[in-house]
Protein backbone atom coordinates (compact mmCIF):
# COMPACT_ATOMS: atom_id res chain seq x y z
CA UNK A 1 0.00 0.00 0.00
CA UNK A 2 1.27 3.46 -0.89
CA UNK A 3 2.46 5.89 1.78
CA UNK A 4 -0.22 8.41 2.70
CA UNK A 5 -2.28 9.84 5.54
CA UNK A 6 -3.52 7.65 8.40
CA UNK A 7 -6.09 8.04 11.15
CA UNK A 8 -5.51 5.93 14.24
CA UNK A 9 -8.09 5.54 16.98
CA UNK A 10 -6.93 4.40 20.42
CA UNK A 11 -3.19 4.29 19.67
CA UNK A 12 -2.17 3.17 23.18
CA UNK A 13 1.54 3.72 23.66
CA UNK A 14 2.00 4.38 19.94
CA UNK A 15 3.65 1.26 18.54
CA UNK A 16 1.65 1.23 15.29
CA UNK A 17 1.94 5.03 15.13
CA UNK A 18 5.73 4.75 15.31
CA UNK A 19 5.82 2.09 12.58
CA UNK A 20 3.73 4.15 10.17
CA UNK A 21 5.70 7.34 10.84
CA UNK A 22 8.99 5.48 10.34
CA UNK A 23 8.04 4.51 6.77
CA UNK A 24 6.88 7.97 5.76
CA UNK A 25 3.21 8.23 6.68
CA UNK A 26 1.60 11.28 8.27
CA UNK A 27 -1.41 11.01 10.51
CA UNK A 28 -3.86 11.88 13.24
CA UNK A 29 -4.17 9.90 16.47
CA UNK A 30 -7.37 10.10 18.53
CA UNK A 31 -7.57 9.04 22.17
CA UNK A 32 -10.15 9.96 24.80
CA UNK A 33 -7.59 9.30 27.56
CA UNK A 34 -5.66 12.49 28.29
CA UNK A 35 -2.83 10.59 29.96
CA UNK A 36 -2.34 8.46 26.84
CA UNK A 37 -2.21 11.59 24.67
CA UNK A 38 0.43 13.12 26.96
CA UNK A 39 2.58 10.02 26.48
CA UNK A 40 2.17 10.27 22.70
CA UNK A 41 3.04 13.96 22.74
CA UNK A 42 6.31 13.21 24.52
CA UNK A 43 7.21 10.21 22.40
CA UNK A 44 6.47 11.93 19.08
CA UNK A 45 7.41 15.51 19.96
CA UNK A 46 9.61 15.80 16.86
CA UNK A 47 6.99 14.45 14.47
CA UNK A 48 4.35 16.72 15.99
CA UNK A 49 6.65 19.74 15.66
CA UNK A 50 7.26 18.80 12.02
CA UNK A 51 3.49 18.52 11.44
CA UNK A 52 3.72 14.84 10.54
CA UNK A 53 1.47 13.84 13.43
CA UNK A 54 -1.48 15.47 15.16
CA UNK A 55 -2.78 14.07 18.45
CA UNK A 56 -6.38 14.69 19.47
CA UNK A 57 -7.63 14.18 23.02
CA UNK A 58 -11.22 13.41 22.08
CA UNK A 59 -13.77 10.67 21.69
CA UNK A 60 -13.56 9.74 18.01
CA UNK A 61 -17.33 9.29 17.85
CA UNK A 62 -17.89 12.99 18.58
CA UNK A 63 -14.90 14.40 16.69
CA UNK A 64 -15.23 16.18 13.34
CA UNK A 65 -13.64 14.16 10.51
CA UNK A 66 -13.04 14.53 6.78
CA UNK A 67 -13.00 11.90 4.05
CA UNK A 68 -9.26 12.25 3.50
CA UNK A 69 -7.61 9.26 5.17
CA UNK A 70 -5.82 6.62 3.13
CA UNK A 71 -5.77 4.28 6.11
CA UNK A 72 -7.87 3.96 9.27
CA UNK A 73 -6.30 1.94 12.09
CA UNK A 74 -8.35 0.44 14.92
CA UNK A 75 -6.29 -1.76 17.25
CA UNK A 76 -8.13 -3.25 20.24
CA UNK A 77 -10.81 -0.54 20.24
CA UNK A 78 -14.27 -1.65 19.11
CA UNK A 79 -14.58 -4.44 21.67
CA UNK A 80 -14.85 -1.66 24.29
CA UNK A 81 -18.07 -0.31 22.72
CA UNK A 82 -21.68 -1.36 23.08
CA UNK A 83 -23.47 -2.45 19.91
CA UNK A 84 -24.79 1.03 19.05
CA UNK A 85 -21.37 2.65 19.53
CA UNK A 86 -19.66 -0.15 17.62
CA UNK A 87 -21.82 0.40 14.54
CA UNK A 88 -21.48 4.18 14.81
CA UNK A 89 -17.70 3.87 15.04
CA UNK A 90 -17.41 1.68 11.97
CA UNK A 91 -19.78 3.88 9.96
CA UNK A 92 -17.87 7.02 10.94
CA UNK A 93 -14.56 5.40 9.97
CA UNK A 94 -16.09 4.61 6.57
CA UNK A 95 -16.90 8.31 6.18
CA UNK A 96 -13.35 9.24 7.26
CA UNK A 97 -11.52 7.27 4.56
CA UNK A 98 -11.02 7.95 0.86
CA UNK A 99 -12.95 5.83 -1.60
CA UNK A 100 -9.74 3.94 -2.42
CA UNK A 101 -8.56 3.75 1.20
CA UNK A 102 -8.50 0.91 3.67
CA UNK A 103 -9.16 0.01 7.26
CA UNK A 104 -7.05 -2.38 9.30
CA UNK A 105 -8.27 -3.65 12.64
CA UNK A 106 -7.19 -5.94 15.44
CA UNK A 107 -9.72 -7.36 17.90
CA UNK A 108 -9.81 -10.07 20.57
CA UNK A 109 -11.32 -13.24 19.16
CA UNK A 110 -12.63 -16.67 20.12
CA UNK A 111 -15.59 -16.00 22.47
CA UNK A 112 -15.09 -19.29 24.27
CA UNK A 113 -11.81 -17.92 25.64
CA UNK A 114 -13.50 -15.03 27.47
CA UNK A 115 -11.62 -14.50 30.73
CA UNK A 116 -10.46 -12.17 33.45
CA UNK A 117 -8.47 -9.99 31.06
CA UNK A 118 -11.64 -9.18 29.11
CA UNK A 119 -13.36 -8.14 32.32
CA UNK A 120 -10.42 -6.04 33.50
CA UNK A 121 -10.01 -4.32 30.13
CA UNK A 122 -13.68 -3.41 29.88
CA UNK A 123 -14.56 -5.55 26.88
CA UNK A 124 -18.11 -6.10 25.67
CA UNK A 125 -17.30 -9.04 23.41
CA UNK A 126 -14.77 -11.22 21.63
CA UNK A 127 -15.16 -11.66 17.87
CA UNK A 128 -15.30 -14.36 15.24
CA UNK A 129 -14.67 -14.05 11.52
CA UNK A 130 -18.40 -14.20 10.87
CA UNK A 131 -19.20 -11.47 13.40
CA UNK A 132 -16.53 -9.18 11.92
CA UNK A 133 -17.93 -9.80 8.45
CA UNK A 134 -21.44 -8.97 9.66
CA UNK A 135 -20.21 -5.80 11.35
CA UNK A 136 -18.25 -4.52 8.37
CA UNK A 137 -21.07 -5.27 5.94
CA UNK A 138 -23.60 -3.46 8.13
CA UNK A 139 -21.48 -0.33 8.46
CA UNK A 140 -20.20 0.59 5.01
CA UNK A 141 -17.24 -1.75 4.51
CA UNK A 142 -16.31 -4.75 2.41
CA UNK A 143 -14.22 -7.25 4.38
CA UNK A 144 -11.23 -8.24 2.25
CA UNK A 145 -8.94 -10.23 4.55
CA UNK A 146 -8.82 -11.85 8.00
CA UNK A 147 -6.08 -13.70 9.85
CA UNK A 148 -5.97 -15.25 13.30
CA UNK A 149 -2.93 -14.22 15.32
CA UNK A 150 -0.91 -15.84 18.12
CA UNK A 151 -2.42 -19.38 17.97
CA UNK A 152 -1.32 -21.78 19.41
CA UNK A 153 1.35 -20.04 21.51
CA UNK A 154 -0.93 -17.59 23.31
CA UNK A 155 -3.48 -20.33 23.94
CA UNK A 156 -0.84 -22.47 25.61
CA UNK A 157 0.27 -19.53 27.75
CA UNK A 158 -3.27 -18.36 28.58
CA UNK A 159 -3.48 -19.93 32.07
CA UNK A 160 -0.20 -18.24 33.06
CA UNK A 161 -1.37 -14.97 31.49
CA UNK A 162 -4.62 -15.11 33.45
CA UNK A 163 -2.67 -15.74 36.65
CA UNK A 164 -0.45 -12.69 36.06
CA UNK A 165 -3.41 -10.47 35.19
CA UNK A 166 -5.44 -11.61 38.20
CA UNK A 167 -2.48 -11.09 40.55
CA UNK A 168 -1.63 -7.64 39.21
CA UNK A 169 -4.93 -6.11 38.10
CA UNK A 170 -7.81 -7.79 39.93
CA UNK A 171 -8.43 -4.52 41.79
CA UNK A 172 -9.60 -2.94 38.53
CA UNK A 173 -12.74 -5.08 38.59
CA UNK A 174 -14.23 -2.59 41.04
CA UNK A 175 -13.86 0.25 38.51
CA UNK A 176 -16.55 1.30 36.07
CA UNK A 177 -16.63 -0.07 32.53
CA UNK A 178 -15.46 3.32 31.23
CA UNK A 179 -12.57 3.56 33.71
CA UNK A 180 -11.37 0.06 32.81
CA UNK A 181 -11.54 0.96 29.12
CA UNK A 182 -9.59 4.20 29.64
CA UNK A 183 -6.80 2.34 31.42
CA UNK A 184 -6.64 -0.61 29.02
CA UNK A 185 -4.14 1.05 26.70
CA UNK A 186 -1.53 1.67 29.40
CA UNK A 187 -1.26 -1.46 31.50
CA UNK A 188 1.81 -2.69 33.35
CA UNK A 189 1.82 -6.41 34.02
CA UNK A 190 5.30 -7.81 34.62
CA UNK A 191 6.16 -10.73 32.33
CA UNK A 192 3.14 -9.95 30.13
CA UNK A 193 3.30 -6.31 29.00
CA UNK A 194 6.66 -5.42 30.57
CA UNK A 195 9.81 -7.53 30.76
CA UNK A 196 13.27 -7.15 32.34
CA UNK A 197 15.77 -5.82 29.76
CA UNK A 198 17.87 -8.98 30.03
CA UNK A 199 15.05 -10.97 28.42
CA UNK A 200 15.61 -8.98 25.24
CA UNK A 201 18.29 -11.59 24.50
CA UNK A 202 15.53 -14.09 23.74
CA UNK A 203 12.40 -11.94 23.31
CA UNK A 204 13.32 -10.61 19.88
CA UNK A 205 12.18 -11.25 16.33
CA UNK A 206 15.20 -13.38 15.46
CA UNK A 207 15.06 -15.78 18.41
CA UNK A 208 11.27 -16.02 18.28
CA UNK A 209 10.97 -16.39 14.50
CA UNK A 210 10.22 -20.16 14.68
CA UNK A 211 7.24 -19.40 16.94
CA UNK A 212 6.10 -16.72 14.51
CA UNK A 213 6.26 -19.25 11.68
CA UNK A 214 4.18 -21.73 13.68
CA UNK A 215 1.57 -19.10 14.48
CA UNK A 216 1.40 -17.97 10.85
CA UNK A 217 0.70 -21.52 9.73
CA UNK A 218 -2.39 -21.54 11.98
CA UNK A 219 -3.77 -18.18 10.81
CA UNK A 220 -7.08 -19.79 9.79
CA UNK A 221 -7.77 -21.20 13.25
CA UNK A 222 -11.02 -20.09 14.90
CA UNK A 223 -9.30 -20.60 18.26
CA UNK A 224 -6.85 -17.71 17.75
CA UNK A 225 -7.13 -15.20 20.58
CA UNK A 226 -6.56 -12.21 18.28
CA UNK A 227 -8.09 -11.49 14.89
CA UNK A 228 -6.62 -9.16 12.27
CA UNK A 229 -8.85 -7.83 9.50
CA UNK A 230 -8.71 -5.53 6.49
CA UNK A 231 -11.66 -3.82 4.86
CA UNK A 232 -12.33 -1.43 2.00
CA UNK A 233 -15.13 1.14 1.88
CA UNK A 234 -18.30 0.12 0.09
CA UNK A 235 -20.11 2.73 -2.00
CA UNK A 236 -21.44 5.31 0.46
CA UNK A 237 -22.72 8.86 0.33
CA UNK A 238 -20.21 11.23 1.85
CA UNK A 239 -21.30 13.72 4.53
Amino acid sequence: MRVGHFVEIGPGSGEITALLLSIGWTGIAYDADGSAVEILNKRFAREIANQRLVTVNSDYLTAAVRADADLVVSCMVIEHMDEEQELAFMAKAAQNVRSDGRMIGIVPSSPRHWGIEDNIAGHYRRYTRSSIEALTTASGWNLTHTAGLTFPISNALLPFSNFLVRRTEAGKLSLSQLARTMQSGRRKVHFKTHFPPILGLVLNRFFLYPLHAIQKSFSNSERALVLYFEAEPAHIDRI
